[in-house]
């Protein structure tokens, strides 16, 4: 499945939201220990993520995107089913059928 090419505006919405994560995961203390980052500095991070979640929202509805994408993983059992048919092998039957 291709993702159609991000406009300049995405991709940088899409960095900002990757460092920020990056910064809130690296400066996550240990269980019991207090936050290097102050309450305001974390509450400005949370805010700056929505709204830049609201941003690629729009954009994502002005481009037609599919914003309900969700990660799979590799052991995830899939909703839908492949079943091959063999086309040949139905035609050469309803032949047979049909001289009957």
């Amino acid at each position: 499945m291709n993702e159609p090419e991000l406009t300049t505006e995405e991709r940088v919405l899409r960095m900002m939201k990757n460092v920020l994560t990056s910064v809130a995961k690296d400066t996550a203390p240990h269980p019991g220990f207090k936050h290097p980052l102050s309450e305001q500095t974390v509450q400005s991070i949370r805010e700056c993520l929505m709204v830049i979640t609201s941003r690629e929202r729009e954009l994502g509805e002005q481009y037609g995107r599919n914003m309900n994408a969700r990660p799979r993983y590799v052991d995830e059992p899939k909703s839908e089913v492949v079943v091959a048919l063999n086309i040949k092998s139905m035609q050469r039957d309803s032949d047979k059928d049909s001289k009957e």
